[in-house]
């Protein structure tokens, strides 16, 4: 294995996708129809094997696929074609000096030299980052279509596949709209675990009245009432409410959630791979939110099943992450998903994979037919 880890990385292969989805959504901070946009990594060693990873960008929250493809390709890539697989904690750390932010662009370098090590090694992602402590993780869908009737379809669809956590997206079409959801939610489907997620949509002279209105409706959670900077607000918002806060825009890396527990802005965390900038950087988040005594779920941006699978085996090794997670998009979202085979869902449960590395593949045709542009960059 050791020889193995020692060949070069050959090709760094790059694809901005365009992706049809099957409805529009709207959210606290923005909307989404049409298409969603990613940037997909194929990293090559010498042997002919491949890694996979994503970028999974939304512009109003993480930034832009155009941002995470020259990110890549301009400069991370200076610091991985060429290099020997067992240099791969120093290519995440040279990736990491060698442009600020960039998120996603980061999260999809470390997922693909996860993977392409696995693969090398025989052993599943989830290994690499410390072992198996969940092998089958809760799923929660959001319902975010402006068009209730349909969102009410999908809770049937739902129902009827065994999934029992949704999140209603609020604060978009007034607050009047948001209480008549929760009450035919709770009228329709006594034992659904609902939770309420704001994405920031909330003003200061109204948010307090409107929480105490939601809790009236007993959700799981209350994520991100209010705009990413207003930490003050927060924990008046969180004093105020007996529903726990969630944490999600407040919180991108380690570093904010340090500053989270400090000024005491929620009881919990959306931990996402894409805003954390990697696997490992997420799971600090989550450790550092555990330490507090504070719950985590695994939530997602607008990935393709390979980004899901990469948050899939970083919930699998990480304990503190108890709520579940929201790895909808590839089964209920994205027309067509871009795996070779359809992401694991179970019962309402996603099945981490136990194959080497991330566990499926991607299916390069299908990358060919929705890509808008492809980088091909091989080692000298």
């Amino acid at each position: 294995m050791t020889a193995d880890l020692a060949q070069r990385i050959v090709a760094f292969d790059l694809w901005h996708l365009a992706l049809p989805v099957v409805s529009r959504r709207d959210h606290g901070i923005g909307r989404v129809e049409a298409e969603v946009e990613v940037v997909v990594l194929r990293l090559t060693a010498e042997d002919g094997r491949h890694g996979w990873g994503e970028a999974a960008c939304w512009s109003v929250f993480t930034g832009s696929p155009e941002a995470s493809l020259a990110a890549l390709d301009r400069y991370i890539r200076p610091h991985v074609l060429g290099r020997p697989l067992a240099e791969a904690a120093g290519m995440t750390a040279d990736a990491a000096r060698a442009v600020a932010h960039c998120t996603e662009a980061k999260a999809a370098l470390e997922t693909a030299l996860l993977d392409l090590t696995g693969r090398v090694a025989g052993l599943p992602v989830w290994a690499l980052l410390g072992g198996c402590a969940q092998a089958e993780i809760p799923l929660s869908v959001s319902l975010a279509d402006p068009d209730f009737a349909a969102d009410l379809a999908l809770v049937e669809r739902l129902a009827a596949d065994g999934v029992g956590i949704v999140k209603l997206k609020a604060g978009v079409a007034g607050h009047r709209f948001d209480l008549d959801r929760l009450e035919r939610l709770r009228r329709d489907h006594e034992s659904l675990d609902i939770r309420v997620d704001y994405n920031q949509g909330l003003g200061p002279e109204t948010a307090a009245a409107r929480l105490r209105d939601v809790a009236a409706f007993r959700p799981g959670f209350i994520e991100q009432p209010v705009a990413a900077a207003q930490f003050a607000l927060m924990r008046r918002l969180r004093a105020a409410v007996e529903v726990p806060i969630i944490a999600d825009e407040s919180v991108f890396g380690p570093e904010d959630m340090l500053r989270a527990v400090e000024e005491e802005i929620c009881d919990g965390v959306s931990v996402k791979v894409m805003k954390a900038g990697g696997l490992r950087r997420a799971q600090a988040v989550a450790g550092i939110a555990a330490a507090a005594g504070l719950t985590a779920y695994g939530g997602d941006m607008f990935e393709t099943g390979l980004g899901h699978l990469a948050g899939a085996q970083m919930i699998a090794a990480t304990h503190a992450i108890g709520l579940g997670c929201e790895f909808y998009q590839a089964r209920y979202y994205l027309a067509e998903d871009i795996l070779a085979e359809p992401f694991p869902i179970r019962e309402g449960r996603v099945v981490v994979p136990r194959g080497p590395g991330l566990g499926i593949a991607v299916d390069p045709d299908r990358l060919d037919r929705f890509a808008r542009q492809t980088l091909t960059r091989e080692a000298a």
